[in-house]
């Protein structure tokens, strides 16, 4: 059995394609043009998708997740470990953390005998999608529920936020741990 390059079909089905020739109507292209204009029409009536943002603000999503912080405990000592967890669970490799360790006299610094020198993160690879947040073991980062968004800024390196940006401040750290 003879098989010529013709019959052979890689999807299985075959279609014959026809060259018939269009209508008055359909080279005229007036049913496609009305078409169209009925779409633009119902979309005139619908309701509008955009807000005037500075004086209506959106509404955020129930799982909304905002800015960064590196939280402390009820003493004011910084929770991170730099165990590394967070960096190695970020898919957009935002995070970046050089571990160090804690000297005498730093006790009321750090909580445990490893801390991170340096924590950055990139405000310009952050997806927000809190897997940092879930794979922390010590319940340090955290993404607030502030409506509070990354300012806009001109230059790449002000996106890059340092602990000075992401360590929660001490008298909010004491007054949760009073509230508790």
């Amino acid at each position: 059995m003879s098989t010529s390059i013709q019959n052979i079909s890689l999807s299985g089905h075959k279609k014959q394609v026809s060259n018939k020739e269009m209508t008055f109507w359909e080279r005229m292209y007036l049913i496609a043009i009305v078409k169209g204009l009925i779409i633009t029409i119902k979309h005139f009536f619908r309701k509008k998708a955009t807000i005037n943002y500075p004086e209506q603000i959106r509404e955020f999503s129930p799982v909304y997740r905002g800015k960064h912080t590196l939280k402390r405990d009820e003493f004011g000592r910084e929770n991170c470990t730099a165990c590394g967890l967070c960096a190695l669970s970020c898919p957009a490799e935002a995070i970046t953390m050089k571990a160090a360790e804690r000297k005498p006299g730093e006790e009321m610094l750090y909580r445990e005998e490893k801390y991170a020198e340096i924590y950055e993160i990139n405000m310009l690879r952050c997806i927000f999608c809190g897997l940092c947040e879930e794979a922390c073991p010590k319940d340090a980062v955290y993404l607030t529920l502030s409506k509070e968004l990354v300012p806009s800024m001109y230059t790449r390196e002000d996106f890059i936020y340092g602990k000075d940006k992401l360590v929660m401040p001490l008298d909010i750290a004491l007054a949760n741990s009073k509230k508790a």
